[in-house]
């Protein structure tokens, strides 16, 4: 018998994905699976895919199914986990996937959130510097968000460097429907998403505050654009640069920062990020550029926005938790066509 873990927020998608990666995490055993309106179903009916965990049956969301764990998931709405969170014992290992300790700033909080600021827990993000040893330490993980993330890896480590000027940031970033969430919305409905590009949130997004946060940018105007695919997203990064830069210097920065990443790959020159080739896997495929008119710096991002944007990540946060190999049960291929 492994690692005991629960998953909160089971019927979602993040929630399935957690799932779908814990049935052949090898160290780790999913001894409880909880939903609101789902409750009492099999998990079968709700996630069919997961065979192996089919007969599992999804509990009630409360403390009493969740605190016999070693580690619990919360996949919940934004907003749902703290409440939740300050019920479980405090040795009980937490990653957290919702926005509710994110963010270091109350009022960051409450331009993008609104609502009662819960506090920060350690931010889930190992691939930055120093960010892996303090996450090994924590007992408490806020998971990254989607957009955040790709972007976050572009972004970060040409601030770093002082390659780019942060003050002065364009994200343009494709994402996938399932980043929405499960919850029937008619703007999400095949018909309407179909053969469409659609921006929202334009200005606003709530993403913004935490790429800031991680990144060190002064400001960034962001536009998300809501793409025909079920998941998958595409991040486009351009910044200043505080000198002349060519695209190889881009590269070179972004390899000595991420030369050793498991999961983070700098892509052979000329060959761009596609979501397709990260679908399925925990991994980020970065390309850098140059625009040959303006000289701003260009790094594009691919990941999948339910695996390195929420699942994937989550589990590689609690495998480094727990002392585990943080590859252990996360694949690095994706899965194409």
């Amino acid at each position: 018998m492994g690692l005991q873990v629960a998953v909160a927020g089971a019927s979602g998608y993040a929630g399935g994905e957690v799932l779908r990666l814990l049935a052949g995490h090898p160290e780790l055993e999913v001894t409880a699976a909880t939903a609101y309106e789902q409750a009492g179903k099999r998990l079968g009916e709700v996630h069919p895919q997961l065979v192996t965990l089919a007969e599992l049956v999804l509990q009630e969301t409360t403390v009493d199914a969740l605190a016999g764990a070693d580690l619990v998931f919360l996949a919940l709405p934004h907003g749902q986990s703290a409440a939740l969170a300050a019920k479980l014992p405090e040795q009980t290992a937490i990653v957290d996937l919702g926005a509710d300790f994110r963010l270091t700033d109350a009022a960051a909080w409450a331009r993008y959130y609104g609502g009662t600021y819960a506090g920060s827990w350690t931010y889930g993000l190992p691939e930055l510097p120093g960010q892996r040893q303090l996450i090994a330490g924590a007992k408490r993980v806020a998971n990254t968000g989607c957009y955040a993330v790709a972007s976050i890896l572009a972004l970060a480590p040409l601030i770093a460097a002082g390659i780019a000027e942060p003050d002065d940031v364009v994200i343009v970033a494709a994402s996938g429907t399932s980043g929405a969430g499960r919850s029937a919305k008619p703007h999400l409905l095949g018909s309407e998403v179909m053969g469409d590009l659609s921006p929202y949130k334009i200005g606003a997004h709530q993403h913004v505050a935490e790429i800031k946060q991680a990144s060190k940018a002064a400001s960034v105007s962001m536009t998300p654009v809501l793409a025909p695919m079920p998941r998958g997203i595409l991040s486009t990064v351009t910044v200043k640069p505080t000198k002349t830069t060519k695209a190889q210097d881009v590269r070179e920065v972004l390899q000595a920062a991420y030369g050793d990443e498991p999961f983070v790959h700098v892509l052979p020159e000329g060959q761009m990020p596609h979501t397709a080739a990260t679908f399925g896997s925990n991994s980020a495929h970065l390309q850098a550029g140059v625009d040959i008119d303006s000289g701003r710096l260009i790094v594009t991002s691919a990941i999948d926005n339910l695996g390195k944007g929420a699942a994937g990540q989550a589990v590689q946060n609690a495998n480094i938790v727990l002392g585990l190999d943080e590859t252990t049960g996360l694949p690095i291929n994706g899965v194409a066509p």
